[in-house]
């Protein structure tokens, strides 16, 4: 009995160990597994990332954006990881200026910074959007125009 819960408990181990090395890029031998898309410490506008305080909620969300719509001025006072999965979207950041993102493209958007996405395209943009917030602290506030 002891032997069987043994093997049991080698091979629950087994099958999640995997999935968590393969994801760790100082693991040599999973380093094909692993497609890079960011490691940053700083948002796009090469600001330090903060955390909020509180109780960590993250929220993972497919933004679409149909062609010609936008955001909407906004900030966000939580870190904000975006990968654009389709199409183009400009982002005006006031007076730091606009930034156009692509399919593929991924980036660390800026904090506490009003800005406006934008789809100039004829085409959907989507994209994922990773907000790394507290319960109880909203990913994005609506805001006046530029700084």
């Amino acid at each position: 009995m002891i032997r069987a819960k043994a093997v049991l408990a080698v091979a629950f181990s087994a099958a999640f160990a995997l999935p968590a090395v393969a994801l760790d890029p100082g693991g040599e031998q999973y380093k094909n597994l692993l497609t890079p898309l960011l490691e940053s410490g700083k948002t796009i506008l090469d600001q330090q990332i903060a955390y909020p305080a509180g109780t960590a909620k993250v929220t993972a969300a497919i933004v679409t954006i149909p062609p010609g719509n936008d955001t909407g001025w906004h900030t966000h006072e939580v870190p904000l990881f975006a990968y654009v999965m389709e199409g183009e979207l400009s982002v005006d950041y006031g007076s730091k200026g606009v930034k156009v993102y692509k399919a593929g493209d991924s980036l660390l958007e800026a904090m506490d910074w009003p800005h406006n996405g934008t789809n100039r395209t004829d085409k959907p943009m989507k994209l994922l959007a990773v907000y790394m917030g507290a319960e109880g602290e909203p990913n994005a506030e609506p805001v006046d125009g530029p700084k």
